[in-house]
């Protein structure tokens, strides 16, 4: 018997790994968890806002999202259920926002870094800060996973994270860290499912990427793969979101959830 057997699963939009998961879900918003969602710059929030939408469509209880201060003024009146923290005088978050960032955290289930960050050097300070003294789930997609590329292991040595990100961050991210193994884009569906069943042995986060039109799911060894449309280029965002959703409301059945949330449809109430 081929030993990958043991540890890679493949599923459709049609017919999902974990079925019985879409009915376990809770009925009532009350018990359907809280998401904070994180992001913005002085130019744009757009991936918090469309993160806001995605979520409730997945089946979140409740949803808060921290936007830089600067934008107040031009969002509070077309976004109203956004809150602010301290900004740079660029216009990106700034190492104060942590005094808002973590109560906020501590209040949620989960917490999802959606992205539109900007480069800054007082937000890479500020994440780096806020991942090493929370102790809760963190999903981080987009822009900013690319602020751990300096100091990978922050995030891959960090239980109760998940990174939705693409090939080429994964690849970024794994040079950075020195793992032995490259990802290289020519590389075979097979050799990637093996090398990330590894990684993922390795490292006790949990991944999301995709590659050969596949999104693929790795934690702990184990690995999914759901064919995906060629076409279907933007895909990070969404699926960080319903990702998210699903690992909060199933946080004891990771690999499970993540996988049935690459092929959600939206929430079932």
């Amino acid at each position: 018997m081929d030993a990958r057997a043991n540890y890679w699963h493949k599923q459709t939009p049609d017919e999902p790994l974990f079925p019985d998961l879409q009915w376990s879900r809770p009925e009532n918003r009350q018990f359907a968890g809280k998401l904070l969602i994180v992001g913005g710059n002085v130019h744009g929030f757009a991936a918090a806002a469309e993160a806001y939408g995605l979520a409730e469509t997945a089946g979140i209880g409740t949803t808060r999202v921290l936007l830089p201060d600067v934008l107040q003024k031009t969002v509070r009146r077309i976004f109203p259920a956004a809150e602010y923290a301290p900004s740079t005088p660029s216009g990106s978050f700034g190492q104060k926002a942590l005094g808002e960032l973590l109560p906020l955290g501590a209040w949620a289930d989960g917490v999802l870094l959606a992205g539109d960050l900007g480069r800054n050097s007082e937000t890479a300070i500020l994440l780096e800060k806020f991942v090493t003294t929370y102790s809760g789930q963190i999903t981080m997609t987009r822009d900013a996973a690319d602020y751990f590329t300096s100091s990978p292991r922050l995030v891959l040595e960090r239980p109760d994270t998940l990174l939705v990100v693409s090939f080429a961050q994964l690849q970024k991210l794994a040079v950075a860290a020195k793992y032995p193994a490259a990802f290289t884009f020519d590389m075979d569906l097979l050799r990637l499912i093996d090398q990330l069943h590894d990684f993922s042995l390795q490292y006790p986060l949990a991944l999301i990427v995709r590659h050969l039109d596949n999104v693929i799911v790795a934690v702990g060894g184990e690995v999914s793969t759901t064919k995906v449309p060629a076409e279907q280029l933007v895909w990070r965002l969404s699926t960080a979101a319903r990702a998210c959703v699903w690992w909060l409301q199933q946080p004891s059945k990771g690999f499970a959830a993540l996988s049935t949330a690459v092929v959600d449809k939206g929430a079932k109430r």
